[in-house]
């Protein structure tokens, strides 16, 4: 019976080592993507998960070196047809204007607009209504040319991943929906070979430091190994009958469509673009295309009622119409440009092109699409399951051998 105890704590020890390897690695994923944001005290005493944490970092890694090279605003602004999207805003643009002309006429001409009957009124809405297809499409022009100063890629991603630490791990943990779970299975296995040379070890010399020594190693190195055989060897490597390559890297041409789904998804978006462009650092550049076009519409328009129009607004009323026109039909722009929505994503085509692009990318670039964000911080990562292995150990030693 005696016999029967010693073998079994002995064969316990590396079970125990396994378990402390797949703990190790459990927790050392569960640490790259939680907490979302910081709990303890700053700036030292607490954890947040490192995707998170790095997700600025990760965001202008992104656009260095896969949006900014693979797609460009350039490339996706030529890709909008001006007539496709006159169809789509038509209906509700004619709404928003009609609302624009009352408003504006109201506030600048209140007794000329009132003295106008009914069907002059509708006169001025079709005359206006009219020329809407060419303003749009001179507008989607000029919006051509001047884009990259109206829509800064780099902002939009960056501003997206900033606000929704939560979109940052859907993208890692999709992307490597294979590649984490085997993390946390790999360290059972590992923790078990270890194990054995610690048994072995134990068995011939029952030194107290064995086991926290043990476990230390075990929890450092199934979180090392697990680690680099996601991306190494980079190349496939033929050892005998089995080639062997990073299990990431393996998978190029499935993550890669995962990947640009949920950039085409949920962050580069028709809404998000239409956000950003309305809200972000360009928004004065378009207020200034919107105010040329327009501007020149209402002369155009104005040129025919003189000079009975001018008489009747007075040339300061008249400026002020102007500005107040450019700045109603802005800020409405998120009223007509919502219906484009649909004709955008299909016309952008952002998740194929992306997919096929990063599918065609060396293995060194891949890497670099999920990798650098955290790689600096990996080694917390490892010494952490390095301490958390060492803590096992010392349990085992006294709650099993002592």
């Amino acid at each position: 019976m005696e016999w029967n105890l010693e073998t079994l704590s002995l064969l316990s020890i590396p079970l125990i080592s396994a378990i402390v390897g797949w703990l190790t690695n459990y927790l050392a994923v569960k640490m790259m993507f939680y907490p979302i944001e910081f709990v303890g005290v700053k700036p030292i005493f607490g954890w947040q998960g490192l995707i998170p944490a790095k997700r600025r970092q990760m965001a202008e890694i992104e656009v260095e070196l896969v949006l900014g090279k693979l797609l460009s605003v350039e490339e996706l602004a030529q890709r909008l047809d001006a007539d496709e999207l006159t169809k789509a805003i038509e209906r509700r643009l004619s709404q928003v204007i009609r609302k624009v002309v009352n408003d504006v006429m109201s506030e600048s001409a209140p007794q000329l607009w009132a003295a106008l009957p009914v069907q002059g009124k509708n006169l001025v809405y079709q005359r206006i209504e009219n020329d809407i297809p060419n303003v749009v499409h001179k507008m989607v022009d000029d919006f051509q040319h001047n884009v990259s100063e109206i829509l800064d890629i780099k902002e939009l991603v960056v501003e997206q991943l900033v606000n929704a630490p939560e979109l940052v791990n859907e993208i890692f943990l999709t992307a490597g929906s294979k590649e984490f779970p085997f993390i946390v299975r790999s360290g059972f296995y590992f923790g078990f070979l270890f194990g054995l040379p610690t048994m072995l070890l134990w068995y011939f010399y029952q030194a107290w430091w064995i086991l926290p020594l043990g476990g230390l190693l075990v929890g450092y190195a199934t979180n090392w190994i697990a680690i680099k055989i996601i991306f190494e060897p980079k190349r496939p490597v033929k050892l005998g009958p089995i080639t062997v390559q990073g299990m990431f890297l393996k998978r190029q041409k499935e993550v890669s469509e995962v990947y640009s789904t949920i950039i085409e998804q949920k962050l580069i978006t028709p809404k998000n673009i239409t956000h950003i462009i309305l809200h972000g650092s360009g928004s004065a550049q378009l207020l200034e295309l919107i105010e040329l076009h327009v501007n020149d519409a209402i002369e155009r328009y104005v040129a025919i009622a003189q000079p009975y129009f001018a008489l009747g607004v007075g040339s300061e009323n008249y400026h002020k119409m102007k500005a107040l026109a450019v700045r109603q039909i802005f800020d409405n722009s998120d009223k007509y440009l919502l219906y484009a929505f649909d004709y955008a994503n299909n016309a952008l085509q952002v998740g194929h092109d992306l997919s096929e692009r990063m599918q065609a990318l060396s293995v060194e670039e891949f890497e670099g699409v999920l990798r650098p964000a955290y790689q600096q911080d990996e080694w917390k990562l490892i010494v952490t399951g390095a301490i958390l292995g060492m803590v096992a150990g010392i349990a085992q030693l006294y709650l099993v051998f002592m």
